[in-house]
């Protein structure tokens, strides 16, 4: 007789510092502080900003690295680690190695896909943030969210 295996789930947080964002700036200026500024322009990234609903920063989780214009963006790992850490609210974050602000298509797919994503599991994509060294560009600017 074959035995499954128990899956555990655990969230631990040392974080004695609550970081509250109320702006999409204070989302950049979070973020560009917790990038590696060595490898911005060299290495496409994805991270994502996991919040409660009072915008206190549960943490960041490091999606994926890719290559020179590309990052895989695995829409159900990040929603299963929002879940884990119980966030209602996220940020999606990548940085576009080329120096450009302009979102591509396939950013706009990809916030689509997330944002229904979210809203079967109750959870908010607030923004999602395309960062350089120097400057950011929100796709939900326009909705100003928070």
């Amino acid at each position: 007789m074959n035995q499954l295996v128990e899956i555990s789930v655990s969230y631990n947080t040392t974080n004695q510092r609550r970081i509250r964002i109320t702006s999409h700036k204070e989302a950049y200026e979070l973020i560009i502080k917790n990038w590696n500024l060595n490898i911005i322009e060299f290495q496409e990234e994805c991270k994502v900003i996991l919040m409660n609903k009072g915008n206190f920063v549960l943490g960041i989780f490091d999606v994926s690295k890719g290559g020179i214009d590309s990052s895989i963006v695995d829409i159900r790992i990040i929603l299963s680690v929002a879940l884990k850490c119980h966030a209602t609210q996220i940020i999606l974050v990548h940085n576009h190695p080329s120096g450009s602000l302009t979102p591509s298509n396939s950013d706009k797919n990809i916030t689509e896909k997330l944002g229904k994503a979210c809203d079967l599991l109750n959870l908010t994509l607030l923004d999602h943030l395309i960062i350089t060294k120097n400057d950011y560009y929100s796709l939900n600017k326009e909705n100003n969210f928070l």
